[in-house]
């Protein structure tokens, strides 16, 4: 026995601009909607729920601080990948490829209702 996948829950208040966020910049695939509340998407191994909230709701309060964190290979390949349509995005949502002194080499981008989404791949040490 043994766990498979975590997939994470993602309020946002516009699904429409989430959707088109997490396909058209991140490249996730829609595998099934339930219009206008619910979105499940894929890229690879990895999914992503995306949760329809109110529209009152804050969800750009620094204090909720919601974050996931997707493992990688081949890092610098992914950041190319997307380097174009991430460099698209409003100044700060965007922090290109660097080394953590914890040994992940990563790249964050923060989604249309500010979820900060870490990519990262282990350095390989020689």
């Amino acid at each position: 026995m043994r766990l498979t996948q975590v997939t994470p829950f993602v309020p946002c208040t516009s699904l429409e601009k989430q959707l088109r966020f997490y396909r058209d910049v991140l490249g996730f695939d829609v595998g099934h909607m339930a219009e206008g509340v619910y979105a499940y998407l894929r890229r690879d191994e990895v999914a992503v729920r995306l949760v329809q909230v109110s529209g009152t709701v804050d969800l750009s309060d620094p204090q909720r601080e919601n974050s996931f964190y997707i493992d990688v290979q081949g890092i610098n390949a992914v950041w190319l990948e997307m380097q174009r349509r991430l460099q698209e995005l409003p100044e700060g949502r965007v922090r290109a490829p660097f080394d953590q002194d914890y040994g992940q080499r990563e790249f964050h981008v923060a989604d249309e209702d500010c979820t900060l989404i870490f990519f990262g791949e282990a350095i390989q040490r020689h």
